[in-house]
């Protein structure tokens, strides 16, 4: 199924996509983008550069390497990506960081809007979210919503960038290939390791392994 501008153009301008990406790893950062576009730009990307955005779970990595730069680029494009961290999940717990990472990436689109969050309509992939007052969730959106797809996209770009940088602080537990989900290697390395910094004390298999259990 191709995503359309149908959520958006229900809510009209100005109006922006969000979704999250890292909300499973045992470790580093929940990553949320925010990406806004102006409908009747959003309409002509739809049909040309943007053709091929789509909920970022159905794109290799290649291509979402490559499409998340052209969504940057697109002039009249507002974006932005943020973060709440292992130590932040570990606080508050993994849905409340989520938000806050939401939450936080709006803010800053929102501002290049020239509007506080609450003067944007946003839509958000999946459950409702608490921390945005003018949000409209949609259950599977990142596979209907363009502007949620192409949030999609960043957010999963920027996370798999970071676990990269994981990889060179932390080698030997191999973030750049399960980039922290839970897998036989991870798991694997977390028994010959220990926990590294940036791993998530509150998620079980992490507190498990501290605990000695």
């Amino acid at each position: 199924m191709a995503v359309t501008l149908d959520c958006e153009s229900a809510l009209g301008d100005p109006v922006m996509g969000i979704d999250e990406a890292g909300r499973g790893p045992l470790a580093g950062g929940v990553y949320a983008a925010a990406v806004s576009l102006p409908l009747s730009l959003a309409a002509e990307m739809l049909s040309g550069d943007w053709s091929a955005v789509n909920d970022s779970k159905k794109l290799s990595e290649k291509r979402r390497t490559a499409l998340a730069e052209v969504i940057k680029s697109t002039p009249g494009c507002r974006w932005a990506v943020a973060s709440a961290s292992a130590a932040e999940i570990d606080e508050i717990n993994i849905l409340r960081a989520t938000h806050l990472a939401m939450r936080r990436a709006a803010e800053s689109v929102a501002a290049s809007l020239g509007s506080a969050v609450d003067g944007v309509h946003c839509l958000v992939d999946g459950l409702a979210v608490s921390t945005l007052p003018r949000a409209t969730n949609v259950v599977k959106g990142d596979a209907k919503s363009l502007l949620i797809a192409a949030a999609s996209i960043l957010a999963k770009t920027a996370r798999d960038a970071d676990c990269l940088r994981l990889e060179a602080l932390y080698p030997g537990y191999g973030f750049a290939k399960h980039k922290g989900y839970p897998t036989k290697a991870h798991i694997e390395a977390l028994a010959r390791l220990g926990p590294c910094p940036e791993h998530r004390r509150s998620f079980g298999p992490v507190m498990q392994m501290e605990l000695g259990l």
